[in-house]
Order: structure tokens, then C-alpha cells, then sequence
């Protein structure tokens, strides 16, 4: 285990409520290569911290990285909402332009 995601992951089991601890950790085990671990570290986050808004372009991007497409175009729309409700246009420019090079590449 690498010494950022064993640091993580006590912080976390102490109780952190951060919500970028969490989001740290699935990305710790994506640079990793642990890709089914962040899949699900992603899914957390979501799950705890549903406005924490890096957490759907990072997954959306996992997920269409692993083929999965449906679920990559899922995470990325649940990601503009996210970030409308956010007031982050920056974000929701980011998620959609994801989006659209999700939907170009399912095209061809």
C-alpha cells in the first residue's frame, strides 16, 4: 500500500467528514492501477458527499477509460447537475465537454 493511500485511509476510518479525503483515495488507488477499488472509492464519495463535484468528471473518465460507457455518461450527467446546483459553470463547462467527447467517441 503506498504511504499517501494507508494516510488516507486512517483518516477516513477516524471519521474524516472531508469530503476531499474521500475523493483523495479513490484517486490514490486510480494512480495505483486499482481501477475496480476507485470505481467503488468513486461511488463513496458520491454517495456521502453527492456535492462534491470533481468526483463525477473523475469517474465519468474511469468509467469510459474501462469501456463502460452507459455508466461513464451517467456519472457525467449526474456531474452537471451536480455542478449547476453549485453555481459552477466552470465545472459544468469541464462535465459537458466530457460529455460530448464521450458521445463523439460512441459515434465512430
Amino acid at each position: 500500500m503506498s504511504q499517501r493511500l494507508d494516510m488516507l485511509e486512517r483518516v477516513i476510518a477516524a471519521g474524516s467528514d472531508d469530503p476531499f479525503h474521500w475523493y483523495a483515495r479513490a484517486m490514490e488507488f486510480r494512480s495505483l492501477g486499482r481501477l475496480q477499488e476507485a470505481q467503488a472509492a468513486y461511488e463513496a464519495v458520491a454517495d456521502r458527499f453527492a456535492a462534491y463535484v470533481p468526483t463525477y468528471l473523475m469517474a465519468g473518465q474511469l468509467a469510459a477509460e474501462l469501456g463502460q460507457t452507459d455508466i461513464a455518461r451517467q456519472w457525467l450527467t449526474r456531474g452537471i447537475t451536480a455542478a449547476a446546483k453549485a453555481g459552477d459553470a466552470h465545472a459544468q463547462s469541464e462535465l459537458r465537454s466530457a460529455l460530448a467527447a464521450l458521445e463523439g467517441s460512441a459515434d465512430a
